[in-house]
């Protein structure tokens, strides 16, 4: 099975929810189900637009926006995920970014272009980079990039928080 990078725009309330029912369940599941209009399933895109920033542009402020669109700001206040039933233990437990972070990493993500990076790809191929990925690369992390705003900006204009998690 693949690893992915998972997110949920949830409400404050939504959260309180699950907090209330993980404590009350004998097994501490937190019933963790948001709305599938309100998940998104990142693949590896991330991860790999991370690695080709880090190696073509090490120096890039984009990188710590997109570390923080997936890692979150706080764990304490989601520790109640750290449940197998909502990820499968490999990295680290779910992280937050609360409504007001949302709206700071949205901005940023809505402000980030990476065309020009993606004009790089072909020397990042030939260092190594994508060795294993058939198709196009440029046109995947492109696509992807765009759903990561577009859920951001969503999140943003609805109050909500995100939590985000590897499963």
């Amino acid at each position: 099975m693949a690893l992915t990078q998972q997110l949920a725009r949830v409400s404050p309330q939504y959260l309180d929810w699950r907090r209330e029912a993980a404590a009350s369940a004998p097994d501490g599941d937190p019933r963790w189900d948001p709305p599938e209009e309100d998940t998104l399933d990142l693949g590896w895109s991330v991860w790999e637009l991370l690695a080709f920033y880090r190696w073509m542009q090490p120096d890039s402020r984009h990188i710590g926006i997109l570390e923080r669109s997936i890692r979150g700001d706080l764990n304490d206040p989601v520790a109640f995920l750290d449940h197998p039933e909502v990820y499968n233990g490999f990295d680290g437990p779910p992280a937050l970014l609360a409504p007001a972070a949302v709206t700071e990493v949205a901005r940023a993500l809505a402000a980030m272009k990476i065309d020009s990076l993606l004009e790089t790809l072909p020397a990042y191929r030939e260092a190594g980079g994508f060795s294993a990925f058939a198709g196009d690369p440029g046109a995947y992390l492109a696509e992807h990039f765009a759903l990561l705003q577009s859920f951001y900006g969503i999140a943003s204009l609805q109050g909500m928080a995100v939590v985000g998690w590897v499963d």
